[in-house]
């Protein structure tokens, strides 16, 4: 199995499995001398950890991350970075019952195509706990990126059909940060409460849309013409597991203006050029603007629902599929997607950054 690393200078790559023993992630190309709190990247993992919310999936995993190796006296020594998260409350025998069956919206039938083989227990591969050694990879990039005075963050804004109301960026982070659906704001939180709820105890599930924004991003960040910032982004986006839709500054919406009204005009600080709006999400060209980045990704309703789902075994006899008793899904993925679309932007911006410092001599 190919693709399991992203990135060019700053390149990680996820192991494990859902059910296996142990999780984590290797870190290749981190400068020597940077200042790597564990507990930092710990702090990162509790917010994307099942079992922490009533709007996550009831599994219960510490996710404490240990640093393997590449740190030494409290900062990085520019060897790998080796990262491990063990998997202490995983019940494989849950899934048993359903080992012949095809899990409707699930990975297991493309993976049964490739492989000629799919581990059950949770997914395996496919499975969202992957994304624990992306967060603890995007802790680390956090905190490369301090120094150069670079922040990213996200939030929810869209469960299922209640939508946030427009909040200020720094007002919608802030928030989020004590909210337990990553809300924007308190209005946002109670409507997706019920949202949520609602599928719930329908035994349903709903789908969502999480919003990201980049803070002191620099001019620059991002290569013509297969390089672009917004390629990579959307690349490292669309690699999270559900994810179904990507989309940078007006994106979508930027089809039903004039560009009279889309355009970006230009005015000066200090007799420095800079853009004097940013429907452009911070990207012209592929670089980055020196502008906020900001866009957003949009998440499928998880496959996993407690409603019984038509569907064939693996000898193609017709039968009904309903989840185990003892499994345990999210309602909304999207929820738990925050955090790791907040890595995946740190992630990329962490690799442009150190490829931007060879631009130019």
């Amino acid at each position: 199995m190919a693709s399991n690393s992203f990135g060019t200078l700053f390149r990680y790559s996820t192991w494990g499995e859902s059910h296996g023993p142990a999780l984590g992630v290797v870190i290749d190309g981190c400068p020597a001398g940077i200042p790597l709190d564990e507990g930092l990247i710990n702090q990162d993992l509790a917010r994307r950890a099942p079992g922490s919310s009533p709007y996550a999936s009831p599994r219960r995993e510490e996710d404490r991350a240990v640093l393997l190796s590449g740190v030494f006296a409290g900062c990085s020594t520019g060897a790998p970075l080796s990262i491990l998260i063990e998997n202490t409350n995983a019940d494989s025998s849950a899934y048993d019952d359903t080992a012949s069956l095809l899990r409707p919206g699930h990975a297991q039938f493309t993976y049964l195509r490739k492989y000629g083989l799919f581990d059950h227990r949770g997914g395996g591969r496919s499975s969202a706990r992957e994304t624990a050694g992306r967060v603890a990879a995007g802790a680390v990039a956090r905190q490369l990126l301090r120094g150069a005075g670079i922040s990213a963050g996200a939030f929810l804004s869209q469960a299922g059909e209640a939508r946030a109301p427009e909040t200020p960026a720094e007002e919608a982070l802030a928030f989020a940060s004590a909210s337990p659906v990553f809300a924007p704001c308190a209005e946002a939180e109670q409507s997706f409460r019920r949202e949520i709820d609602a599928a719930r105890e329908a035994g349903d599930s709903v789908g969502g849309i999480v919003a990201f924004v980049a803070r002191g991003v620099p001019p620059g960040l991002g290569d013509p013409v297969y390089g672009k910032l917004e390629a990579l982004l959307a690349s490292a986006m669309l690699s999270i597991p559900a994810s179904r839709g990507f989309d940078i500054g007006e994106g979508f919406a930027a089809a039903s203006l004039r560009g009279s009204a889309g355009n970006d005009g230009f005015t000066a600080r200090e007799g420095i050029p800079v853009p004097a709006g940013n429907r452009a999400g911070g990207v012209l060209g592929g670089i980055s603007t020196g502008m906020p980045v900001y866009g957003r990704v949009a998440f499928k309703p998880a496959s996993g629902i407690l409603l019984p789902q038509r569907t064939v075994d693996l000898k193609g006899r017709e039968a009904e599929f309903r989840l185990p008793a003892r499994s345990r899904h999210d309602p909304c993925v999207a929820v738990r997607a925050v955090p790791v679309v907040e890595a995946m932007c740190l992630l990329v911006l962490a690799d442009l950054w150190l490829l931007n410092r060879s631009a130019r001599a």
